[in-house]
């Protein structure tokens, strides 16, 4: 019996032929859905045909559509924030610390160009990933006369960098596809590059071979991959590009005929052409005479004359309807919440703001831990270490120390007092870790140790107390002998507030 006898066979408890055609419904050729067929193409096959052009229009829409630009950088700072950053897992405190500082310090050195830190570098990737789909990063070493702490930097490159026309099979048997190189068994092995952006009018220079090689353990490649075998990557804001290029030229449209509705303009009508005008001027230059209006002007006219005043249609009282629904279905095709997309708060309340948020917070906790820092953060951070050891910048085992988590950046509360007894209740409950706790403010735990307990110790030096609860009594004082030798630091850093009023100190922030 083969597989369409089972179906037309109903079994007990299917609902018989009519549950079964149900279900098959997407697969039926009748009137409804004759005209719907969709080639079976590969993803691969429909980047390599129309990625180009569809990159093109992304970027467009990013710097023109107000919408988009909006939610480029709202996606960007969701998903990066200021920085997803590393937390060594080290056993050795001394040497952890001394990896921790030395990796801090080179962050600022990590930007080829010079132009942002490492963290920088992580938001640019995140706004190439919206805009483009995916975003190439090469690692290059330094020399030591370059005098970077690590001979180490990070070079950003566009994906028009990398031609999606460029297809072939090499003689040593490896094969391009869309300017990757992959050997005979799928592995990446190099890139092709091109040696200047198609689309920098201002990068003139002699003649040279379109492209170059760089070998693919030099390369991250990073993209939300969609599909299995994916090889390069889509833009993310691609499903909704047209609903906004659509929506884009009807507001200008509707822009227009406010101006339009604006320009109140009056046409004389006359029945003797040959008599001039009460307030005649003299004809334009196609001869058509114009008559002036000032403002108050009770104007008298001639017999036979008559004013008629232009009317151009409103908008309608439908436009706001329209607007909010097409911009709903363009937030949820970027996978954004309405509210980051337009702006727009007012019909939002504490109960739809936590539900959005929840959900849109575990799409980008997916694309924090399963792209950027699974291709990027993860990547660099080995060759980071090696480069360190190997220029004599770190003394220690790179294998040992390579150990590492990545913190996200902190996710803001939107009812802070109620997270936060929450997370006071899990750990008091065992649920949860003060560590986590910790890392999901997007701060070390060992630093905020570290921190606490020389918080604790200038407390105690100085004399001072806090309030910690309402019921508690005001803390000490500090006199004004005390407070220099707090070097600054009781008023910034976890310290107490000196009281403008009375010389005491304020809780602690």
């Amino acid at each position: 019996m083969g597989l369409f006898d089972r179906f037309r066979r109903p079994s007990p408890g299917s609902g018989g032929p009519a549950a079964v055609r149900a279900r098959l419904e997407g697969s039926m050729a009748k009137r409804r859905l004759r005209g719907w067929n969709p080639p079976l193409e590969n993803i691969n096959t429909l980047v390599a045909s129309g990625g180009p052009r569809l990159l093109a229009r992304s970027r467009e829409l990013v710097v023109t559509n107000g919408y988009a630009a909006n939610a480029c950088e709202a996606f960007a700072a969701n998903l990066v924030g200021d920085g997803i950053k590393p937390s060594s897992l080290m056993g050795d405190a001394d040497l952890r610390d001394r990896v921790q500082r030395l990796w801090l310090a080179w962050t600022d050195e990590a930007d080829a160009d010079g132009l942002t830190d490492f963290y920088g570098l992580q938001a640019m990737v995140a706004r190439e990933m919206f805009v483009a789909g995916e975003c190439f990063v090469r690692l290059r070493p330094r020399r030591a006369e370059d005098g970077l702490l690590v001979p180490l930097q990070l070079q950003l490159l566009q994906s028009e960098m990398l031609p999606f026309e460029k297809t072939e099979v090499l003689p040593s048997g490896n094969r391009i596809r869309c300017g990757i190189e992959f050997d005979a068994i799928g592995r990446r092995v190099a890139y092709h590059f091109r040696r200047r952006h198609p689309g920098d009018s201002t990068d003139q220079g002699a003649v040279i071979p379109e492209t170059v090689r760089m070998p693919a353990a030099d390369v991250l490649h990073i993209y939300r991959p969609i599909d299995a075998g994916q090889i390069r990557g889509l833009p993310h804001i691609a499903p909704a590009m047209v609903r906004l290029f659509l929506l884009d030229q009807y507001d200008d449209a509707e822009l227009d005929r406010k101006k339009t509705a604006a320009m109140f303009a009056g046409f004389i009508t006359k029945t003797a052409p040959e008599e001039p005008m009460l307030g005649e001027v003299e004809a334009d230059l196609n001869g058509t005479a114009i008559a002036s209006l000032e403002p108050g002007t009770m104007q008298v006219l001639l017999p036979g004359e008559d004013v008629k005043f232009s009317a151009p249609a409103d908008v309608g009282g439908g436009y706001e309807a329209f607007q909010y629904r097409t911009l709903l279905a363009v937030s949820a095709s970027l996978g954004l919440p309405y509210h980051l997309v337009t702006g727009d708060v007012r019909q939002a309340n504490y109960s739809s703001l936590r539900a959005e948020l929840v959900e849109f917070r575990r799409r980008i906790g997916q694309l924090q831990h399963g792209v950027l820092v699974h291709q990027l953060c993860r990547a660099v951070w080995p060759r980071w270490l090696d480069t360190a050891v190997l220029s004599g910048a770190l003394d220690a085992d790179p294998v040992a120390a390579r150990p590492v988590q990545w913190i996200p950046p902190r996710w803001d509360w939107v009812d802070p007092l109620k997270d936060i007894q929450a997370q006071v209740l899990a750990m008091g409950a065992g649920i949860t870790s003060r560590r986590k706790v910790v890392e999901a403010t997007g701060y070390d735990i060992e630093e905020v140790d570290r921190e606490n307990a020389a918080d604790a110790e200038r407390t105690k030096r100085l004399g001072l107390s806090y309030r910690t609860s309402p019921g508690e009594t005001q803390g000490a004082r500090a006199t004004p002998a005390q407070l220099p030798d707090a070097g600054g630091d009781a008023g910034s850093n976890g310290g107490a507030r000196a009281d403008p009023g009375t010389g005491g100190t304020s809780e602690q922030e």
